[in-house]
Protein backbone atom coordinates (compact mmCIF):
# COMPACT_ATOMS: atom_id res chain seq x y z
CA UNK A 1 0.00 0.00 0.00
CA UNK A 2 1.35 3.40 -0.95
CA UNK A 3 2.17 6.06 1.62
CA UNK A 4 -0.50 8.31 0.10
CA UNK A 5 -3.16 5.60 0.60
CA UNK A 6 -2.03 5.02 4.18
CA UNK A 7 -2.22 8.74 4.93
CA UNK A 8 -5.70 8.88 3.38
CA UNK A 9 -6.97 5.93 5.41
CA UNK A 10 -5.34 7.16 8.61
CA UNK A 11 -6.80 10.68 8.32
CA UNK A 12 -10.25 9.33 7.40
CA UNK A 13 -10.21 6.88 10.33
CA UNK A 14 -9.02 9.54 12.79
CA UNK A 15 -11.67 12.06 11.68
CA UNK A 16 -14.39 9.38 11.72
CA UNK A 17 -13.38 8.24 15.21
CA UNK A 18 -13.20 11.80 16.55
CA UNK A 19 -16.59 12.77 15.10
CA UNK A 20 -18.16 9.51 16.30
CA UNK A 21 -16.98 10.29 19.84
CA UNK A 22 -18.35 13.84 19.54
CA UNK A 23 -21.68 12.51 18.23
CA UNK A 24 -21.89 9.95 21.05
CA UNK A 25 -21.46 12.79 23.54
CA UNK A 26 -23.58 15.40 21.78
CA UNK A 27 -26.62 13.20 21.09
CA UNK A 28 -27.51 12.34 24.74
CA UNK A 29 -26.52 15.81 25.95
CA UNK A 30 -28.88 17.47 23.46
CA UNK A 31 -31.61 15.00 24.43
CA UNK A 32 -31.14 15.86 28.11
CA UNK A 33 -31.19 19.57 27.32
CA UNK A 34 -34.42 19.23 25.32
CA UNK A 35 -36.06 17.27 28.15
CA UNK A 36 -34.87 19.83 30.67
CA UNK A 37 -36.35 22.65 28.57
CA UNK A 38 -39.63 20.74 28.27
CA UNK A 39 -39.76 20.07 32.03
CA UNK A 40 -39.09 23.74 32.78
CA UNK A 41 -41.99 24.73 30.52
CA UNK A 42 -44.29 22.27 32.31
CA UNK A 43 -43.27 23.68 35.69
CA UNK A 44 -43.89 27.21 34.48
CA UNK A 45 -47.43 26.36 33.34
CA UNK A 46 -48.09 24.59 36.67
CA UNK A 47 -46.94 27.73 38.48
CA UNK A 48 -49.59 29.76 36.60
CA UNK A 49 -52.35 27.32 37.61
CA UNK A 50 -53.90 29.61 40.30
CA UNK A 51 -54.41 32.34 37.69
CA UNK A 52 -55.79 29.91 35.15
CA UNK A 53 -58.12 28.23 37.69
CA UNK A 54 -60.26 31.31 37.98
CA UNK A 55 -60.85 31.39 34.24
CA UNK A 56 -61.64 27.71 34.19
CA UNK A 57 -64.26 28.15 36.95
CA UNK A 58 -65.99 30.86 34.97
CA UNK A 59 -65.90 28.70 31.86
CA UNK A 60 -67.11 25.65 33.76
CA UNK A 61 -64.15 23.56 32.57
CA UNK A 62 -62.46 23.05 35.92
CA UNK A 63 -61.38 19.40 36.16
CA UNK A 64 -61.12 18.97 32.42
CA UNK A 65 -57.97 18.73 30.30
CA UNK A 66 -57.63 22.10 28.58
CA UNK A 67 -54.98 23.27 26.13
CA UNK A 68 -52.51 25.90 27.27
CA UNK A 69 -50.18 26.80 24.46
CA UNK A 70 -48.30 23.64 23.45
CA UNK A 71 -49.21 21.94 26.72
CA UNK A 72 -52.33 20.45 28.32
CA UNK A 73 -53.48 21.52 31.82
CA UNK A 74 -55.81 19.72 34.23
CA UNK A 75 -56.83 20.90 37.73
CA UNK A 76 -58.60 18.21 39.77
CA UNK A 77 -60.27 19.27 43.06
CA UNK A 78 -60.59 16.42 45.58
CA UNK A 79 -58.31 14.12 43.59
CA UNK A 80 -58.79 10.47 44.40
CA UNK A 81 -57.35 7.39 42.71
CA UNK A 82 -59.39 6.33 39.71
CA UNK A 83 -60.42 7.41 36.23
CA UNK A 84 -59.90 11.09 35.44
CA UNK A 85 -62.02 13.28 33.18
CA UNK A 86 -60.61 12.86 29.63
CA UNK A 87 -57.04 11.99 30.61
CA UNK A 88 -54.93 9.33 32.24
CA UNK A 89 -56.27 8.02 35.52
CA UNK A 90 -55.24 9.37 38.92
CA UNK A 91 -52.90 7.05 40.74
CA UNK A 92 -52.30 6.56 44.44
CA UNK A 93 -49.04 8.45 43.96
CA UNK A 94 -50.98 11.37 42.46
CA UNK A 95 -53.35 11.39 45.42
CA UNK A 96 -50.42 11.56 47.84
CA UNK A 97 -49.00 14.54 45.91
CA UNK A 98 -52.42 16.27 46.04
CA UNK A 99 -52.55 15.84 49.82
CA UNK A 100 -49.01 17.18 50.16
CA UNK A 101 -47.74 13.82 51.38
CA UNK A 102 -45.30 13.41 48.48
CA UNK A 103 -43.19 15.65 46.24
CA UNK A 104 -44.17 16.77 42.71
CA UNK A 105 -42.75 14.48 40.00
CA UNK A 106 -42.39 13.91 36.26
CA UNK A 107 -43.33 10.76 34.43
CA UNK A 108 -44.12 9.57 30.91
CA UNK A 109 -47.40 7.84 30.16
CA UNK A 110 -49.38 6.97 27.05
CA UNK A 111 -52.95 8.11 26.48
CA UNK A 112 -54.95 7.86 23.29
CA UNK A 113 -51.94 6.48 21.41
CA UNK A 114 -49.73 9.46 22.39
CA UNK A 115 -46.93 9.37 24.92
CA UNK A 116 -47.11 12.38 27.22
CA UNK A 117 -44.55 13.94 29.52
CA UNK A 118 -46.60 14.73 32.65
CA UNK A 119 -45.77 16.97 35.60
CA UNK A 120 -47.88 16.36 38.70
CA UNK A 121 -47.99 18.79 41.65
CA UNK A 122 -50.27 20.14 44.40
CA UNK A 123 -52.46 23.15 43.54
CA UNK A 124 -51.28 26.25 45.42
CA UNK A 125 -50.71 24.32 48.66
CA UNK A 126 -54.39 23.35 48.83
CA UNK A 127 -54.83 19.86 50.23
CA UNK A 128 -56.57 17.45 47.88
CA UNK A 129 -56.31 19.65 44.76
CA UNK A 130 -54.12 18.20 41.99
CA UNK A 131 -52.53 19.96 39.03
CA UNK A 132 -51.27 17.97 36.03
CA UNK A 133 -49.49 19.58 33.08
CA UNK A 134 -48.76 17.39 30.05
CA UNK A 135 -46.94 17.72 26.76
CA UNK A 136 -46.44 15.12 24.01
CA UNK A 137 -43.01 13.63 24.48
CA UNK A 138 -42.72 13.23 20.71
CA UNK A 139 -41.93 16.94 20.28
CA UNK A 140 -38.53 16.56 22.04
CA UNK A 141 -37.98 13.09 20.63
CA UNK A 142 -38.56 14.36 17.09
CA UNK A 143 -35.88 17.01 17.48
CA UNK A 144 -33.43 14.54 19.01
CA UNK A 145 -34.18 11.98 16.29
CA UNK A 146 -33.56 14.57 13.60
CA UNK A 147 -30.27 15.42 15.25
CA UNK A 148 -29.37 11.72 15.36
CA UNK A 149 -30.01 11.25 11.66
CA UNK A 150 -28.03 14.42 10.96
CA UNK A 151 -25.08 13.07 12.93
CA UNK A 152 -25.36 9.66 11.26
CA UNK A 153 -25.07 11.32 7.86
CA UNK A 154 -22.57 14.00 8.87
CA UNK A 155 -19.94 11.78 10.55
CA UNK A 156 -19.17 9.48 7.57
CA UNK A 157 -19.54 12.38 5.12
CA UNK A 158 -17.04 14.47 7.07
CA UNK A 159 -14.68 11.47 7.34
CA UNK A 160 -14.87 10.87 3.59
CA UNK A 161 -14.31 14.58 2.92
CA UNK A 162 -11.30 14.62 5.25
CA UNK A 163 -9.89 11.50 3.56
CA UNK A 164 -10.28 13.04 0.10
CA UNK A 165 -8.68 16.28 1.29
CA UNK A 166 -5.85 14.32 2.91
CA UNK A 167 -5.27 12.38 -0.30
CA UNK A 168 -5.07 15.59 -2.34
CA UNK A 169 -2.81 17.21 0.25
CA UNK A 170 -0.64 14.08 0.45
CA UNK A 171 -0.28 14.06 -3.32
CA UNK A 172 0.98 17.63 -3.19
CA UNK A 173 3.18 17.24 -0.12
CA UNK A 174 4.63 13.89 -1.20
CA UNK A 175 5.33 14.96 -4.78
CA UNK A 176 8.98 15.82 -3.96
CA UNK A 177 9.30 12.46 -2.18
CA UNK A 178 7.91 10.70 -5.25
CA UNK A 179 10.34 12.55 -7.48
CA UNK A 180 13.19 11.63 -5.12
CA UNK A 181 12.08 7.99 -5.21
CA UNK A 182 12.02 8.04 -9.01
CA UNK A 183 15.53 9.51 -9.00
CA UNK A 184 16.75 6.78 -6.64
CA UNK A 185 15.19 4.08 -8.83
CA UNK A 186 16.76 5.64 -11.91
CA UNK A 187 20.17 5.71 -10.22
CA UNK A 188 19.75 2.09 -9.16
CA UNK A 189 18.77 1.04 -12.68
CA UNK A 190 21.42 3.00 -14.56
CA UNK A 191 24.20 3.32 -11.96
CA UNK A 192 24.50 6.99 -12.93
CA UNK A 193 25.41 8.79 -9.69
CA UNK A 194 25.49 12.14 -11.50
CA UNK A 195 21.68 12.15 -11.92
CA UNK A 196 20.29 15.47 -10.74
CA UNK A 197 18.28 15.36 -7.51
CA UNK A 198 15.58 18.04 -7.35
CA UNK A 199 15.22 19.88 -4.06
CA UNK A 200 12.30 22.13 -3.17
CA UNK A 201 13.45 24.94 -0.94
CA UNK A 202 10.71 26.76 0.89
CA UNK A 203 12.57 30.05 0.63
CA UNK A 204 11.86 30.09 -3.11
CA UNK A 205 8.10 30.20 -2.61
CA UNK A 206 6.11 33.37 -2.93
CA UNK A 207 4.92 34.53 0.49
CA UNK A 208 1.20 34.26 1.21
CA UNK A 209 -0.23 37.70 1.92
CA UNK A 210 -3.54 36.53 3.38
CA UNK A 211 -3.39 37.07 7.16
CA UNK A 212 -5.80 34.24 7.87
CA UNK A 213 -3.44 31.62 6.45
CA UNK A 214 -0.16 32.62 8.08
CA UNK A 215 -0.01 29.71 10.50
CA UNK A 216 -0.83 27.12 7.84
CA UNK A 217 1.76 28.68 5.53
CA UNK A 218 4.40 28.47 8.27
CA UNK A 219 3.50 24.81 8.82
CA UNK A 220 3.70 24.15 5.08
CA UNK A 221 7.10 25.82 4.95
CA UNK A 222 8.37 23.66 7.80
CA UNK A 223 7.18 20.53 5.99
CA UNK A 224 8.74 21.72 2.73
CA UNK A 225 11.97 22.50 4.57
CA UNK A 226 12.12 18.93 5.88
CA UNK A 227 11.53 17.49 2.41
CA UNK A 228 14.03 19.94 0.94
CA UNK A 229 16.60 18.88 3.54
CA UNK A 230 15.95 15.25 2.62
CA UNK A 231 16.56 16.01 -1.05
CA UNK A 232 19.67 18.05 -0.29
CA UNK A 233 21.02 15.32 2.00
CA UNK A 234 20.45 12.70 -0.69
CA UNK A 235 22.05 14.92 -3.34
CA UNK A 236 25.08 15.42 -1.07
CA UNK A 237 25.22 11.67 -0.43
CA UNK A 238 25.13 10.79 -4.14
CA UNK A 239 27.75 13.46 -4.86
CA UNK A 240 30.02 12.05 -2.14
CA UNK A 241 29.39 8.52 -3.37
CA UNK A 242 30.11 9.54 -6.95
CA UNK A 243 33.31 11.23 -5.83
CA UNK A 244 34.30 8.10 -3.89
CA UNK A 245 33.54 5.79 -6.82
CA UNK A 246 35.41 8.08 -9.20
CA UNK A 247 38.38 8.18 -6.84
CA UNK A 248 38.34 4.38 -6.55
CA UNK A 249 38.23 3.95 -10.31
CA UNK A 250 41.04 6.44 -10.73
CA UNK A 251 43.04 4.68 -8.03
CA UNK A 252 42.52 1.29 -9.69
CA UNK A 253 43.48 2.70 -13.08
CA UNK A 254 46.56 4.46 -11.71
CA UNK A 255 47.54 1.44 -9.63
CA UNK A 256 47.23 -0.92 -12.60
CA UNK A 257 49.42 1.43 -14.62
CA UNK A 258 52.05 1.71 -11.90
CA UNK A 259 52.04 -2.02 -11.17
CA UNK A 260 52.45 -3.01 -14.80
CA UNK A 261 56.08 -1.80 -15.13
CA UNK A 262 57.60 -3.50 -12.06
CA UNK A 263 55.57 -6.65 -12.69
CA UNK A 264 56.82 -6.81 -16.27
CA UNK A 265 60.41 -6.27 -15.18
CA UNK A 266 60.10 -8.80 -12.36
CA UNK A 267 58.56 -11.37 -14.68
CA UNK A 268 61.31 -10.84 -17.26
CA UNK A 269 64.08 -11.31 -14.71
CA UNK A 270 62.46 -14.45 -13.28
CA UNK A 271 62.01 -15.90 -16.78
CA UNK A 272 65.70 -15.25 -17.54
CA UNK A 273 66.68 -16.95 -14.30
CA UNK A 274 64.49 -19.93 -15.15
CA UNK A 275 65.94 -20.25 -18.64
CA UNK A 276 69.62 -19.74 -17.66
CA UNK A 277 70.08 -20.71 -14.02
CA UNK A 278 73.85 -21.14 -14.49
CA UNK A 279 74.37 -17.84 -16.28
CA UNK A 280 77.08 -15.67 -14.62
CA UNK A 281 74.60 -12.77 -14.46
CA UNK A 282 72.11 -14.82 -12.43
CA UNK A 283 73.02 -13.19 -9.08
CA UNK A 284 72.53 -9.76 -10.64
CA UNK A 285 69.15 -10.78 -12.03
CA UNK A 286 68.12 -12.25 -8.68
CA UNK A 287 69.13 -9.06 -6.88
CA UNK A 288 67.17 -6.99 -9.37
CA UNK A 289 64.14 -9.25 -8.95
CA UNK A 290 64.32 -8.92 -5.18
CA UNK A 291 64.58 -5.14 -5.48
CA UNK A 292 61.58 -5.04 -7.78
CA UNK A 293 59.65 -7.31 -5.40
CA UNK A 294 60.48 -4.86 -2.60
CA UNK A 295 59.18 -1.98 -4.70
CA UNK A 296 56.00 -3.93 -5.39
CA UNK A 297 55.56 -4.65 -1.69
CA UNK A 298 56.01 -0.96 -0.82
CA UNK A 299 53.62 0.06 -3.59
CA UNK A 300 50.99 -2.43 -2.43
CA UNK A 301 51.33 -1.21 1.16
CA UNK A 302 50.84 2.36 0.00
CA UNK A 303 47.76 1.36 -2.01
CA UNK A 304 46.29 -0.37 1.02
CA UNK A 305 46.83 2.77 3.09
CA UNK A 306 45.16 4.91 0.45
CA UNK A 307 42.18 2.56 0.16
CA UNK A 308 41.33 2.65 3.87
CA UNK A 309 37.96 4.01 4.82
CA UNK A 310 39.11 7.38 6.11
CA UNK A 311 37.97 8.22 9.64
CA UNK A 312 36.48 4.77 10.21
CA UNK A 313 39.99 3.30 10.43
CA UNK A 314 41.30 5.85 12.96
CA UNK A 315 41.94 5.07 16.60
CA UNK A 316 41.86 8.53 18.17
CA UNK A 317 43.71 9.27 21.37
CA UNK A 318 45.83 12.02 22.93
CA UNK A 319 49.21 11.96 21.19
CA UNK A 320 52.48 13.76 21.97
CA UNK A 321 53.38 14.93 18.47
CA UNK A 322 56.94 15.82 19.52
CA UNK A 323 57.59 12.28 20.78
CA UNK A 324 56.26 10.79 17.54
CA UNK A 325 58.59 13.00 15.50
CA UNK A 326 61.55 12.05 17.70
CA UNK A 327 60.88 8.34 17.16
CA UNK A 328 60.67 8.81 13.38
CA UNK A 329 63.93 10.77 13.23
CA UNK A 330 65.74 8.25 15.45
CA UNK A 331 64.63 5.37 13.25
CA UNK A 332 65.66 7.19 10.06
CA UNK A 333 69.05 8.14 11.55
CA UNK A 334 69.78 4.50 12.30
CA UNK A 335 68.90 3.56 8.73
CA UNK A 336 70.76 6.46 7.04
CA UNK A 337 73.45 7.64 9.46
CA UNK A 338 75.46 9.56 6.82
CA UNK A 339 73.10 12.58 6.86
CA UNK A 340 72.83 15.20 9.57
CA UNK A 341 69.58 15.46 11.51
CA UNK A 342 68.53 18.58 13.39
CA UNK A 343 65.63 18.14 15.77
CA UNK A 344 63.80 21.02 17.50
CA UNK A 345 60.69 19.75 19.28
CA UNK A 346 58.43 21.50 21.75
CA UNK A 347 55.92 19.47 23.81
CA UNK A 348 52.79 19.42 21.68
CA UNK A 349 49.63 17.46 22.44
CA UNK A 350 47.16 16.63 19.69
CA UNK A 351 44.32 14.15 19.26
CA UNK A 352 44.86 11.59 16.57
CA UNK A 353 45.89 8.12 15.52
CA UNK A 354 49.47 7.45 16.64
CA UNK A 355 50.26 5.00 13.83
CA UNK A 356 48.82 7.26 11.12
CA UNK A 357 50.67 10.32 12.42
CA UNK A 358 53.93 8.36 12.60
CA UNK A 359 53.39 7.22 9.01
CA UNK A 360 52.74 10.78 7.81
CA UNK A 361 55.83 12.23 9.51
CA UNK A 362 57.86 9.24 8.32
CA UNK A 363 56.81 9.87 4.71
CA UNK A 364 57.83 13.53 4.98
CA UNK A 365 61.22 12.55 6.41
CA UNK A 366 61.68 9.85 3.73
CA UNK A 367 60.85 12.40 1.06
CA UNK A 368 63.48 14.76 2.48
CA UNK A 369 65.92 11.85 2.65
CA UNK A 370 65.37 11.01 -1.01
CA UNK A 371 66.15 14.54 -2.18
CA UNK A 372 68.99 15.41 0.21
CA UNK A 373 72.59 15.43 -1.07
CA UNK A 374 75.07 13.03 0.60
CA UNK A 375 76.27 15.69 3.05
CA UNK A 376 72.89 17.35 3.47
CA UNK A 377 70.82 18.15 6.55
CA UNK A 378 67.27 17.17 7.42
CA UNK A 379 65.63 19.56 9.87
CA UNK A 380 62.52 18.49 11.82
CA UNK A 381 60.73 20.86 14.16
CA UNK A 382 57.55 20.48 16.23
CA UNK A 383 55.87 23.53 17.70
CA UNK A 384 52.51 24.74 18.98
CA UNK A 385 50.96 27.46 16.83
CA UNK A 386 47.61 29.21 17.09
CA UNK A 387 45.42 26.28 18.20
CA UNK A 388 47.56 23.99 16.04
CA UNK A 389 50.33 21.50 16.42
CA UNK A 390 52.80 21.82 13.56
CA UNK A 391 55.52 19.55 12.23
CA UNK A 392 57.94 21.06 9.71
CA UNK A 393 60.38 18.95 7.70
CA UNK A 394 62.94 20.65 5.45
CA UNK A 395 65.94 19.48 3.43
CA UNK A 396 68.89 20.83 1.39
CA UNK A 397 67.78 19.28 -1.90
CA UNK A 398 67.02 20.97 -5.23
CA UNK A 399 63.63 22.23 -4.06
CA UNK A 400 60.25 22.17 -5.79
CA UNK A 401 59.71 23.80 -9.15
CA UNK A 402 56.73 26.08 -9.66
CA UNK A 403 55.35 23.69 -12.30
CA UNK A 404 55.36 20.73 -9.88
CA UNK A 405 54.07 22.55 -6.79
CA UNK A 406 50.29 22.20 -7.49
CA UNK A 407 50.56 18.44 -8.09
CA UNK A 408 53.02 17.05 -5.58
CA UNK A 409 50.26 15.73 -3.28
CA UNK A 410 48.40 13.96 -6.12
CA UNK A 411 48.44 10.18 -6.29
CA UNK A 412 51.19 8.69 -8.45
CA UNK A 413 52.48 12.14 -9.42
CA UNK A 414 56.22 12.15 -10.02
CA UNK A 415 58.12 15.06 -11.41
CA UNK A 416 60.48 14.59 -14.35
CA UNK A 417 63.49 14.63 -12.03
CA UNK A 418 61.90 12.09 -9.66
CA UNK A 419 61.24 9.39 -12.23
CA UNK A 420 64.81 8.15 -12.02
CA UNK A 421 64.55 7.77 -8.24
CA UNK A 422 62.89 4.93 -6.34
CA UNK A 423 59.32 5.49 -5.16
CA UNK A 424 55.73 5.16 -6.28
CA UNK A 425 54.52 8.73 -6.04
CA UNK A 426 52.12 7.84 -3.19
CA UNK A 427 54.03 8.98 -0.12
CA UNK A 428 52.90 12.61 -0.13
CA UNK A 429 49.36 11.61 -1.19
CA UNK A 430 49.18 9.45 1.94
CA UNK A 431 50.37 12.40 4.04
CA UNK A 432 47.57 14.56 2.66
CA UNK A 433 45.01 11.81 3.29
CA UNK A 434 46.13 11.46 6.90
CA UNK A 435 45.97 15.23 7.36
CA UNK A 436 42.42 15.29 5.97
CA UNK A 437 41.40 12.41 8.23
CA UNK A 438 42.57 14.46 11.25
CA UNK A 439 40.96 17.75 10.06
CA UNK A 440 44.46 19.09 9.50
CA UNK A 441 46.46 20.42 6.57
CA UNK A 442 49.73 19.79 4.80
CA UNK A 443 51.51 22.23 2.52
CA UNK A 444 54.74 22.54 0.59
CA UNK A 445 56.70 25.74 1.11
CA UNK A 446 59.31 26.51 -1.61
CA UNK A 447 62.61 27.91 -0.39
CA UNK A 448 65.77 29.29 -1.96
CA UNK A 449 67.45 25.98 -1.26
CA UNK A 450 65.62 22.78 -0.57
CA UNK A 451 61.98 22.37 0.33
CA UNK A 452 59.91 22.62 3.50
CA UNK A 453 56.72 20.69 4.28
CA UNK A 454 54.38 21.81 7.06
CA UNK A 455 51.99 19.28 8.59
CA UNK A 456 49.42 20.92 10.91
CA UNK A 457 46.83 19.41 13.25
CA UNK A 458 44.39 20.95 15.74
CA UNK A 459 46.03 20.73 19.18
CA UNK A 460 44.41 20.29 22.57
CA UNK A 461 43.87 23.21 24.94
CA UNK A 462 46.51 23.59 27.63
CA UNK A 463 50.03 22.31 27.90
CA UNK A 464 50.62 18.57 27.96
CA UNK A 465 51.53 16.92 31.21
CA UNK A 466 55.15 15.77 31.12
CA UNK A 467 55.96 12.62 33.00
Amino acid sequence: MSLRARVTIAVGAIVFGALAIVAAVVYPVVGANLRGTSDAALKQVAGNAPVIAGKLKKAGTLGQLVPFGSTQLQILPGATPGVANGFVGVTEHDALVARGADKPYFHDEAYGGVVYRIYTTQFDHQVGVLVRVAQPASSSATTQTALGWLLVGLVPAAAIGAAVTARLAASRVLRPVRQLTETVERIRATGDLTAQVETHAASGRRPDRKPGRRSSRRSSRRDTDEISRLGQAFAAMTAALNESVTAQRRLVADASHELRTPLTSLTTNIELLAERPNDPSAPTLAAAALAEAGELRALINDLVDLSRDGRASLHLEDVRLDLVAERVVARTARREPALRYELDCQPTLVRGDTGALERAIGNLVDNALKWSPPDGRIRVSVARGAAQGMVEVSDDGPGISAADLPYIFDRFYRSASARALPGSGLGLAIVRQIADMHDGTVEAIPQDQGAKFRFSLPDLDGQPELG
